[in-house]
């Protein structure tokens, strides 16, 4: 546009903005825009009909008393009326509280306090438990089979784990119930942590952990890293190569599971453990089988020492704690590695 002002003196207007690709109109209008004079706007007269300052502190005292701070104008006008009593309409008391800066939600209303992270321990087996539901796609669109596990973080084994078709706080307290009896669990012994899915919040789930002396733990809402061991178990099941696009029916679904579990308890090695086995950790055989492993490695550098750039071998140690969301001064060295 500059260009098309600075051209315009020796240049004809409609051939040079046509050439340009630019409205004449917009041109003209900047001509004019640059060509007027510099001018304040004119301030608004009041009205004749307007409220008087004292007024206008009525109005505001009775908004700011004690009786109608946390009530709507609409309803501090008509409790006024109802009393015979007229001050202003509502949308002059909007206007009077927009004035002063108090355009806001005026009523005193109830706020949740800030959750607080979960930090918990487990230094052995059965000392914490993390439990969820998952969907598994039934046999056709929008139906579904619910796949309930309980997960000990330590050992990221699985005491207990259950197929249904439906979410159902009964069938909670079923898991729950048998995963601790088959695990010989004390009172006090246990903290089982779930995020808060309706079975989880239910009260009939609190009360029966309350009944076996079970500690119940929540994740903060919409937080899905308070509830890391579960996810990760969750993804290593749906990322099998043989886990299926959708299941058939439920008693498919409890074939493929009756596979999955002993594989994941007994087969797959996590690096978050030394590379055991989740039933060597649970059955407190991490120390046996890596000292075995180290003899092994050991023989290995005796026959070829050369092979060894970085010396001998050292003895792998599996951790000895687990937490989830470790406090900020241990740091994250201290965390189970997820897989």
């Amino acid at each position: 546009m500059q260009a098309v002002e600075d051209m315009t003196p020796c240049v004809p207007t409609a051939p040079l903005c046509d050439a340009l690709g630019v409205p004449r109109a917009t041109l003209y209008r900047r001509r004019a825009k640059a060509s007027a004079p510099a001018c304040e706007p004119t301030p608004r007269p009041t009205p004749e009909r307007a409220l008087s300052p004292a007024e206008r502190q009525d109005v505001l005292d009775e908004l700011h008393s004690k009786r109608f701070m946390n009530t709507a104008p609409a309803e501090m006008v008509a409790t006024l009326m109802d009393e015979k009593k007229y001050l202003c309409s509502v949308r002059t008391a909007y206007r009077i509280l927009a004035a002063e800066g108090e355009g806001r939600e005026r009523r005193n209303q109830l706020t949740h306090p800030p959750y607080a992270k979960p930090e918990l321990l487990a230094t052995g087996p059965n000392q914490v438990w993390s439990w969820d539901i998952t969907k598994l796609k039934g046999p056709v669109k929008w139906t579904y089979f619910y796949l309930y596990v309980m997960l000990d973080i330590f050992s990221r084994y699985v005491v207990g784990w259950m197929v249904a078709q439906r979410e159902s706080a009964e069938l909670a307290k079923r898991l729950i119930g048998e995963s601790c009896e088959k695990e010989d669990i004390k009172e006090g012994q246990l903290i089982i942590h779930s995020d808060r899915g309706s079975p989880m919040k239910a009260k009939t789930t609190g009360q029966f952990l309350a009944d076996l002396g079970v500690t119940k733990s929540h994740s903060r809402p919409h937080v899905s890293d308070d509830n890391p061991f579960s996810e990760a178990g969750f993804k290593t099941l749906k990322y099998r190569p043989d886990f299926p696009d959708l299941f058939g029916c439920q008693q498919d679904t409890l074939s493929w599971c009756r596979v999955f579990f002993p594989w994941y308890n007994q087969v797959h090695r996590h690096s978050g453990i030394a590379m055991l086995t989740p039933e060597v950790v649970h059955r407190g055989q991490a120390e046996a089988v890596l000292g075995q492993r180290h003899l092994v490695a050991l023989a290995a550098y005796q026959a070829h020492p050369e092979r060894f750039v970085n010396g001998p071998p050292r003895l792998v140690v599996a951790p000895h704690e687990v937490w989830i969301n470790p406090p900020q001064q241990i740091g994250d060295s201290t965390e189970g590695e997820l897989h």
